[in-house]
Protein backbone atom coordinates (compact mmCIF):
# COMPACT_ATOMS: atom_id res chain seq x y z
CA UNK A 1 0.00 0.00 0.00
CA UNK A 2 1.29 3.46 -0.91
CA UNK A 3 1.12 5.46 2.33
CA UNK A 4 2.01 8.76 0.66
CA UNK A 5 -0.51 8.64 -2.18
CA UNK A 6 -4.23 8.51 -1.44
CA UNK A 7 -5.07 7.99 -5.11
CA UNK A 8 -3.50 4.53 -4.92
CA UNK A 9 -4.71 3.65 -1.43
CA UNK A 10 -5.12 -0.13 -1.52
CA UNK A 11 -4.87 -1.72 1.93
CA UNK A 12 -4.33 -5.44 2.29
CA UNK A 13 -5.73 -7.50 5.13
CA UNK A 14 -5.86 -11.12 6.16
CA UNK A 15 -7.82 -13.29 3.73
CA UNK A 16 -11.22 -14.09 5.25
CA UNK A 17 -13.09 -15.91 2.49
CA UNK A 18 -16.84 -16.24 2.78
CA UNK A 19 -17.11 -18.37 -0.39
CA UNK A 20 -15.07 -21.08 -2.05
CA UNK A 21 -13.07 -20.44 -5.25
CA UNK A 22 -15.42 -20.02 -8.19
CA UNK A 23 -18.57 -19.52 -6.11
CA UNK A 24 -18.59 -15.76 -6.66
CA UNK A 25 -17.01 -14.46 -9.86
CA UNK A 26 -16.43 -10.78 -10.57
CA UNK A 27 -14.61 -8.76 -13.22
CA UNK A 28 -12.90 -5.37 -13.23
CA UNK A 29 -13.38 -2.63 -15.80
CA UNK A 30 -12.54 1.03 -16.36
CA UNK A 31 -9.32 1.45 -14.38
CA UNK A 32 -9.20 5.25 -14.32
CA UNK A 33 -8.61 5.57 -10.56
CA UNK A 34 -6.14 3.65 -8.40
CA UNK A 35 -8.86 2.71 -5.91
CA UNK A 36 -9.71 -0.19 -8.21
CA UNK A 37 -6.76 -2.00 -6.63
CA UNK A 38 -8.16 -1.66 -3.11
CA UNK A 39 -11.57 -2.77 -4.31
CA UNK A 40 -10.22 -5.88 -6.01
CA UNK A 41 -7.83 -6.68 -3.13
CA UNK A 42 -10.71 -6.67 -0.69
CA UNK A 43 -13.05 -8.76 -2.84
CA UNK A 44 -10.41 -11.41 -3.50
CA UNK A 45 -9.44 -11.52 0.19
CA UNK A 46 -13.10 -12.24 0.91
CA UNK A 47 -13.02 -15.21 -1.47
CA UNK A 48 -14.28 -13.72 -4.74
CA UNK A 49 -12.77 -15.02 -7.97
CA UNK A 50 -11.50 -12.34 -10.38
CA UNK A 51 -12.11 -13.34 -14.00
CA UNK A 52 -11.75 -10.53 -16.56
CA UNK A 53 -10.13 -7.11 -16.61
CA UNK A 54 -10.87 -4.49 -19.25
CA UNK A 55 -9.79 -0.95 -20.04
CA UNK A 56 -9.26 0.79 -23.38
CA UNK A 57 -5.72 1.70 -22.25
CA UNK A 58 -3.41 -1.35 -22.56
CA UNK A 59 -0.93 0.21 -20.11
CA UNK A 60 -3.57 0.30 -17.37
CA UNK A 61 -4.40 -3.35 -18.04
CA UNK A 62 -0.71 -4.29 -18.00
CA UNK A 63 -0.22 -2.60 -14.62
CA UNK A 64 -3.34 -4.24 -13.24
CA UNK A 65 -2.15 -7.70 -14.31
CA UNK A 66 1.05 -7.25 -12.32
CA UNK A 67 -1.08 -6.98 -9.18
CA UNK A 68 -3.69 -9.53 -10.25
CA UNK A 69 -2.05 -12.00 -12.64
CA UNK A 70 -5.05 -14.33 -12.37
CA UNK A 71 -7.21 -11.91 -14.38
CA UNK A 72 -7.79 -12.50 -18.09
CA UNK A 73 -7.60 -9.42 -20.34
CA UNK A 74 -10.97 -9.05 -22.05
CA UNK A 75 -11.11 -8.22 -25.74
CA UNK A 76 -13.84 -5.64 -25.23
CA UNK A 77 -16.11 -4.12 -22.63
CA UNK A 78 -19.00 -6.08 -24.13
CA UNK A 79 -17.20 -9.33 -23.37
CA UNK A 80 -17.20 -8.41 -19.68
CA UNK A 81 -20.77 -7.15 -19.68
CA UNK A 82 -22.10 -10.26 -21.40
CA UNK A 83 -20.05 -12.84 -19.51
CA UNK A 84 -22.43 -15.29 -17.83
CA UNK A 85 -20.01 -16.21 -15.03
CA UNK A 86 -19.48 -12.62 -13.86
CA UNK A 87 -21.96 -11.66 -11.11
CA UNK A 88 -20.50 -8.25 -10.25
CA UNK A 89 -18.39 -5.68 -12.07
CA UNK A 90 -16.00 -3.52 -10.04
CA UNK A 91 -15.07 -0.25 -11.70
CA UNK A 92 -13.27 3.03 -11.05
CA UNK A 93 -14.19 5.05 -14.12
CA UNK A 94 -13.80 8.79 -14.60
CA UNK A 95 -16.19 10.13 -11.96
CA UNK A 96 -18.70 11.62 -14.39
CA UNK A 97 -18.97 8.25 -16.18
CA UNK A 98 -19.52 6.08 -13.11
CA UNK A 99 -23.27 6.59 -13.01
CA UNK A 100 -23.96 5.86 -16.69
CA UNK A 101 -21.65 2.82 -16.65
CA UNK A 102 -23.39 1.49 -13.56
CA UNK A 103 -26.74 1.70 -15.33
CA UNK A 104 -25.27 -0.26 -18.24
CA UNK A 105 -23.87 -2.90 -15.87
CA UNK A 106 -27.19 -3.38 -14.09
CA UNK A 107 -29.09 -3.56 -17.37
CA UNK A 108 -26.77 -6.42 -18.31
CA UNK A 109 -27.99 -8.33 -15.24
CA UNK A 110 -24.98 -7.72 -13.01
CA UNK A 111 -24.39 -6.00 -9.68
CA UNK A 112 -22.14 -2.95 -9.74
CA UNK A 113 -19.41 -1.86 -7.33
CA UNK A 114 -17.99 1.58 -8.04
CA UNK A 115 -15.39 3.82 -6.53
CA UNK A 116 -16.62 6.94 -4.81
CA UNK A 117 -17.96 9.46 -5.72
CA UNK A 118 -20.63 7.40 -7.46
CA UNK A 119 -22.17 10.31 -9.41
CA UNK A 120 -21.52 13.90 -10.45
CA UNK A 121 -25.16 14.96 -10.99
CA UNK A 122 -28.51 14.36 -9.32
CA UNK A 123 -29.88 13.30 -12.71
CA UNK A 124 -27.38 10.42 -12.79
CA UNK A 125 -28.43 9.43 -9.27
CA UNK A 126 -32.12 9.34 -10.16
CA UNK A 127 -31.40 7.24 -13.25
CA UNK A 128 -29.47 4.77 -11.11
CA UNK A 129 -32.27 4.62 -8.54
CA UNK A 130 -34.79 3.87 -11.28
CA UNK A 131 -32.54 1.17 -12.75
CA UNK A 132 -32.08 -0.49 -9.35
CA UNK A 133 -35.87 -0.59 -8.90
CA UNK A 134 -36.41 -1.98 -12.39
CA UNK A 135 -33.62 -4.57 -12.47
CA UNK A 136 -33.28 -5.52 -8.81
CA UNK A 137 -29.50 -5.20 -9.09
CA UNK A 138 -27.14 -3.51 -6.63
CA UNK A 139 -25.28 -0.25 -7.05
CA UNK A 140 -22.70 -0.38 -4.26
CA UNK A 141 -20.06 2.24 -3.52
CA UNK A 142 -16.49 1.97 -2.25
CA UNK A 143 -16.58 4.50 0.59
CA UNK A 144 -13.09 3.42 1.52
CA UNK A 145 -12.40 5.87 4.35
CA UNK A 146 -14.80 3.86 6.50
CA UNK A 147 -15.06 0.48 4.79
CA UNK A 148 -11.31 -0.02 4.36
CA UNK A 149 -10.04 1.45 7.65
CA UNK A 150 -9.95 -0.87 10.64
CA UNK A 151 -10.03 2.06 13.06
CA UNK A 152 -13.36 3.14 11.61
CA UNK A 153 -14.72 -0.41 11.71
CA UNK A 154 -13.76 -0.76 15.39
CA UNK A 155 -15.29 2.64 16.20
CA UNK A 156 -18.54 1.45 14.66
CA UNK A 157 -18.53 -1.58 16.93
CA UNK A 158 -17.92 0.64 19.96
CA UNK A 159 -20.82 2.90 19.00
CA UNK A 160 -23.11 -0.08 18.41
CA UNK A 161 -22.23 -1.53 21.80
CA UNK A 162 -23.33 1.66 23.55
CA UNK A 163 -19.90 2.75 24.79
CA UNK A 164 -20.67 6.44 24.24
CA UNK A 165 -24.45 6.39 24.54
CA UNK A 166 -26.59 8.00 21.86
CA UNK A 167 -24.58 9.72 19.14
CA UNK A 168 -25.21 13.46 18.97
CA UNK A 169 -22.62 14.78 16.56
CA UNK A 170 -19.93 13.61 14.14
CA UNK A 171 -17.01 15.73 12.93
CA UNK A 172 -14.75 14.63 10.11
CA UNK A 173 -11.47 15.87 8.66
CA UNK A 174 -10.30 14.52 5.32
CA UNK A 175 -7.16 16.32 4.11
CA UNK A 176 -5.45 14.78 1.10
CA UNK A 177 -2.13 15.23 -0.69
CA UNK A 178 -2.75 16.64 -4.15
CA UNK A 179 0.21 15.06 -5.95
CA UNK A 180 -0.80 17.00 -9.04
CA UNK A 181 1.86 15.63 -11.43
CA UNK A 182 0.50 12.11 -10.92
CA UNK A 183 -3.14 13.04 -11.50
CA UNK A 184 -4.90 12.60 -14.84
CA UNK A 185 -6.19 15.67 -16.66
CA UNK A 186 -9.84 14.83 -15.92
CA UNK A 187 -9.17 15.17 -12.19
CA UNK A 188 -8.94 18.96 -12.62
CA UNK A 189 -12.09 19.37 -14.76
CA UNK A 190 -15.14 20.20 -12.63
CA UNK A 191 -17.60 18.55 -14.99
CA UNK A 192 -15.68 15.28 -14.80
CA UNK A 193 -14.66 15.07 -11.13
CA UNK A 194 -17.68 16.83 -9.65
CA UNK A 195 -16.04 19.14 -7.10
CA UNK A 196 -14.39 18.50 -3.74
CA UNK A 197 -17.60 18.07 -1.70
CA UNK A 198 -18.94 15.64 -4.27
CA UNK A 199 -15.65 13.77 -4.45
CA UNK A 200 -13.79 13.30 -1.16
CA UNK A 201 -16.66 14.87 0.74
CA UNK A 202 -18.70 11.76 -0.05
CA UNK A 203 -16.58 9.79 2.43
CA UNK A 204 -17.38 12.21 5.21
CA UNK A 205 -21.12 12.28 4.62
CA UNK A 206 -21.33 8.50 4.42
CA UNK A 207 -19.52 8.17 7.75
CA UNK A 208 -21.79 10.69 9.41
CA UNK A 209 -24.95 8.87 8.31
CA UNK A 210 -23.47 5.57 9.48
CA UNK A 211 -22.13 6.59 12.89
CA UNK A 212 -25.14 8.78 13.72
CA UNK A 213 -27.66 6.22 12.49
CA UNK A 214 -29.29 8.81 10.26
CA UNK A 215 -31.30 7.94 7.16
CA UNK A 216 -31.61 11.52 5.91
CA UNK A 217 -30.20 14.99 6.52
CA UNK A 218 -30.23 18.54 5.21
CA UNK A 219 -27.28 20.63 4.11
CA UNK A 220 -27.06 23.57 6.51
CA UNK A 221 -23.94 25.18 5.05
CA UNK A 222 -21.45 24.30 2.34
CA UNK A 223 -18.37 26.23 1.19
CA UNK A 224 -15.68 25.68 -1.42
CA UNK A 225 -12.60 27.57 -2.53
CA UNK A 226 -9.46 27.52 -4.62
CA UNK A 227 -6.94 29.27 -2.40
CA UNK A 228 -3.61 28.26 -3.88
CA UNK A 229 -3.85 26.51 -7.24
CA UNK A 230 -4.38 29.10 -9.99
CA UNK A 231 -2.88 26.70 -12.52
CA UNK A 232 -5.99 24.50 -12.00
CA UNK A 233 -8.84 27.04 -12.11
CA UNK A 234 -11.59 24.39 -11.88
CA UNK A 235 -10.12 22.68 -8.82
CA UNK A 236 -11.67 23.10 -5.39
CA UNK A 237 -8.68 22.83 -3.08
CA UNK A 238 -10.82 23.41 0.04
CA UNK A 239 -14.34 22.59 1.11
CA UNK A 240 -16.35 22.31 4.28
CA UNK A 241 -19.94 21.51 5.12
CA UNK A 242 -22.45 21.26 7.94
CA UNK A 243 -25.40 18.86 7.99
CA UNK A 244 -28.41 18.46 10.26
CA UNK A 245 -29.86 14.98 10.49
CA UNK A 246 -33.54 14.10 10.38
CA UNK A 247 -33.24 12.81 13.96
CA UNK A 248 -31.52 15.98 15.18
CA UNK A 249 -27.87 14.93 15.06
CA UNK A 250 -25.28 17.27 13.57
CA UNK A 251 -22.25 16.96 11.34
CA UNK A 252 -19.36 19.17 10.31
CA UNK A 253 -16.56 18.13 7.97
CA UNK A 254 -13.62 19.69 6.20
CA UNK A 255 -11.79 18.33 3.15
CA UNK A 256 -8.81 19.84 1.36
CA UNK A 257 -5.78 19.23 -0.84
CA UNK A 258 -3.22 20.81 1.51
CA UNK A 259 -1.39 17.85 3.07
CA UNK A 260 2.21 19.11 3.48
CA UNK A 261 5.13 17.15 2.06
CA UNK A 262 6.53 16.55 5.55
CA UNK A 263 3.64 14.28 6.56
CA UNK A 264 4.50 10.59 6.26
CA UNK A 265 1.12 9.67 4.85
CA UNK A 266 -1.24 11.18 2.29
CA UNK A 267 -3.57 12.77 4.83
CA UNK A 268 -4.22 13.10 8.55
CA UNK A 269 -7.77 11.80 8.34
CA UNK A 270 -9.70 12.00 11.60
CA UNK A 271 -13.23 11.42 12.83
CA UNK A 272 -14.69 12.53 16.17
CA UNK A 273 -17.94 11.05 17.43
CA UNK A 274 -19.71 12.69 20.36
CA UNK A 275 -22.28 10.76 22.36
CA UNK A 276 -24.39 11.40 25.44
CA UNK A 277 -22.00 9.30 27.55
CA UNK A 278 -18.61 9.77 25.94
CA UNK A 279 -16.69 10.36 22.74
CA UNK A 280 -14.46 8.57 20.24
CA UNK A 281 -11.64 9.87 18.09
CA UNK A 282 -10.30 7.91 15.11
CA UNK A 283 -6.87 8.83 13.80
CA UNK A 284 -7.09 6.83 10.62
CA UNK A 285 -3.72 6.92 8.94
CA UNK A 286 -1.15 8.37 11.34
CA UNK A 287 -0.54 9.48 14.92
CA UNK A 288 1.33 12.74 14.45
CA UNK A 289 4.98 12.95 15.54
CA UNK A 290 4.86 9.44 17.02
CA UNK A 291 7.62 6.96 16.33
CA UNK A 292 5.27 4.16 15.38
CA UNK A 293 4.15 4.13 11.77
CA UNK A 294 0.69 3.29 10.56
CA UNK A 295 -2.80 4.33 11.53
CA UNK A 296 -5.99 2.86 12.98
CA UNK A 297 -5.62 4.68 16.30
CA UNK A 298 -8.89 4.76 18.24
CA UNK A 299 -9.39 6.74 21.45
CA UNK A 300 -12.43 6.16 23.66
CA UNK A 301 -13.47 8.27 26.65
CA UNK A 302 -16.59 7.51 28.71
CA UNK A 303 -17.69 7.15 32.30
CA UNK A 304 -15.33 4.21 32.79
CA UNK A 305 -12.25 6.24 31.87
CA UNK A 306 -9.92 6.65 28.90
CA UNK A 307 -8.91 3.86 26.57
CA UNK A 308 -6.67 3.52 23.52
CA UNK A 309 -7.01 0.83 20.82
CA UNK A 310 -4.61 -0.02 18.03
CA UNK A 311 -7.12 -1.49 15.59
CA UNK A 312 -4.59 -2.69 13.02
CA UNK A 313 -5.05 -6.39 12.35
CA UNK A 314 -7.96 -6.72 14.76
CA UNK A 315 -11.31 -6.44 13.00
CA UNK A 316 -10.48 -6.73 9.31
CA UNK A 317 -12.76 -5.40 6.59
CA UNK A 318 -16.10 -7.20 6.94
CA UNK A 319 -17.97 -5.12 4.35
CA UNK A 320 -16.53 -6.98 1.39
CA UNK A 321 -17.46 -10.48 2.49
CA UNK A 322 -20.87 -9.21 3.48
CA UNK A 323 -21.25 -7.63 0.02
CA UNK A 324 -20.46 -10.94 -1.66
CA UNK A 325 -23.08 -12.71 0.45
CA UNK A 326 -25.57 -9.92 -0.21
CA UNK A 327 -25.11 -10.40 -3.94
CA UNK A 328 -25.60 -14.15 -3.63
CA UNK A 329 -28.49 -14.06 -1.16
CA UNK A 330 -30.05 -10.72 -2.26
CA UNK A 331 -29.84 -9.27 1.24
CA UNK A 332 -28.61 -5.86 2.47
CA UNK A 333 -26.33 -6.62 5.39
CA UNK A 334 -23.16 -4.95 4.09
CA UNK A 335 -24.88 -1.65 3.28
CA UNK A 336 -28.41 -0.79 2.27
CA UNK A 337 -28.97 0.64 -1.17
CA UNK A 338 -30.81 3.54 0.43
CA UNK A 339 -27.74 4.42 2.52
CA UNK A 340 -25.35 4.29 -0.44
CA UNK A 341 -27.62 6.54 -2.48
CA UNK A 342 -28.43 8.96 0.36
CA UNK A 343 -24.73 9.66 0.99
CA UNK A 344 -24.33 10.32 -2.73
CA UNK A 345 -27.40 12.57 -2.83
CA UNK A 346 -26.23 14.72 0.06
CA UNK A 347 -22.73 15.23 -1.29
CA UNK A 348 -24.21 16.31 -4.62
CA UNK A 349 -26.56 18.76 -2.89
CA UNK A 350 -23.69 20.11 -0.78
CA UNK A 351 -21.61 20.74 -3.90
CA UNK A 352 -24.57 22.32 -5.68
CA UNK A 353 -25.34 24.67 -2.76
CA UNK A 354 -21.74 25.55 -1.89
CA UNK A 355 -20.74 29.16 -1.42
CA UNK A 356 -17.42 30.11 -3.02
CA UNK A 357 -15.38 31.59 -0.17
CA UNK A 358 -12.16 32.25 -2.07
CA UNK A 359 -12.09 34.10 -5.39
CA UNK A 360 -10.53 31.94 -8.05
CA UNK A 361 -6.85 32.98 -8.19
Amino acid sequence: MNQSDGMNYAPKGKPRPVVKPGEFVFSAARLDHGHIYGMCNALTEAGATLKYVWDPDPKKVEAFLKAFPQAVPAQSEEQVLEDTDTRLIAAAAVTSLRGPFGVTVMEHGKDYFTDKAPFTTLTQLEKARETVRRTGKKYMVYYSERLHVEGAILAGYLVDSGEIGRVLSVSGFGPHRLGAPGRPAWFFEKEKYGGILCDIGSHQIEQYLYFAGEEDAEVSLARIGNYAHPEYPELDDFGDCSLTGKNGTTNYFRVDWFTPDGLRTWGDGRTLILGTEGFIEIRKYINLAAEATGGNHVFLVNGKGEKYFDATGTVGYPFFGALILDCLERTEKAMTQAHAFKAAELCLKAQEQAIVVSPRP
